[in-house]
């Protein structure tokens, strides 16, 4: 299972907090939330708050091998008991959660040794 610089693939999240609930957000996550997902999404590559742009916003980054390895690792997560009852405490924090799959380059810090 490979999250760190041998990741093929980053999957970054971007959840929109709602307006002071950020802490909330952040504590949840950080108590709650990841001890649930390291056994199957390993450590997060990044977990960011925004500081100027649009506000409210966490970004995350995790990598995968590959998208199956990603569709596989994220079913199991999404299967395990602590993962569905912690999903309703973060979700009502949230009002707007975005996905998307980066590639990255061979010149990337990520991608040099990917490759």
């Amino acid at each position: 299972m490979s999250c760190g610089p041998d990741a093929v693939i980053v999957e970054e999240r971007i959840y929109t907090v709602l307006p002071g609930k950020m802490k909330a957000f952040l504590t949840l996550v950080e108590h709650e939330g990841l001890p649930i997902q390291r056994p199957y999404l390993g450590e997060p590559l990044g977990y960011f708050t925004t500081e100027t742009g649009e506000l409210n916003q966490v970004v995350h980054w995790w990598g995968y091998e590959s998208m199956a390895d990603r569709e596989q690792r994220r079913a199991q997560l999404s299967a395990d008991p602590g993962w569905i009852e912690f999903a309703p405490k973060v979700l009502s924090l949230l009002a707007r959660m975005e996905n998307r799959i980066l590639l990255p380059t061979a010149f990337s810090a990520l991608g040099a040794t990917a490759r």
